[in-house]
């Protein structure tokens, strides 16, 4: 896949149409949206409540409950990324950080990678909202956060992968 045709370039990414050729040697159009990335953390308290944000988002028209997250600046690390968003996002300040996961979250048209983060030992702070954003953060137990997701109140793609992620494989590790 070279030569790709610029289809479009936005602030934060651009689609491209590129030509691959399969094994059998057939060449086959694709277009491909380029994102650099993005950091999402699972904040969570002391006392156990997991703090999310709730924010409206343009694309689906409504407000969502998600976990703090953003995207990557221009060559800086998802750690960097995550500390800042949370901070931002939610005011809070994170004693220890640590990576967990990068996944990809819709290969089939999108490279963009999500790098999911724990961050504990949070101290409170002042959120920096970007101008434009509607962000406020929510606040919840681990129990209830998982009964939002399976009432369908939680269905944020990458909320979701944190959550359930975190749930099946650190929660009780961590204990």
């Amino acid at each position: 896949m070279n030569n790709p045709q610029i289809l479009y370039r936005a602030q934060r990414f651009r689609v491209e149409r590129v030509v691959q050729t399969t094994p059998d040697g057939h060449e086959h159009e694709r277009e491909i949206v380029r994102h650099p990335g993005a950091a999402v953390v699972l904040p969570l308290l002391p006392d156990g409540r997991v703090v999310f944000v709730r924010i409206f988002r343009a694309a689906v028209g409504e407000t969502l409950i998600e976990l703090p997250a953003g995207t990557l600046d221009r060559d800086e690390p998802p750690r960097e990324t995550a500390l800042r968003e949370l901070a931002e996002e939610t005011g809070y300040r994170a004693g220890k950080i640590e990576h967990l996961l990068t996944y990809c979250m819709s290969p089939g048209i999108l490279d963009e990678k999500m790098h999911l983060f724990l961050a504990t030992e949070l101290t409170p702070g002042v959120a920096a909202l970007e101008a434009g954003e509607e962000i406020e953060p929510f606040y919840c137990s681990w129990d209830e956060a998982l009964n939002s997701i399976r009432s369908g109140e939680i269905h944020d793609a990458k909320s979701l992968v944190g959550l359930l992620y975190y749930e099946k494989f650190f929660r009780y590790a961590k204990a």
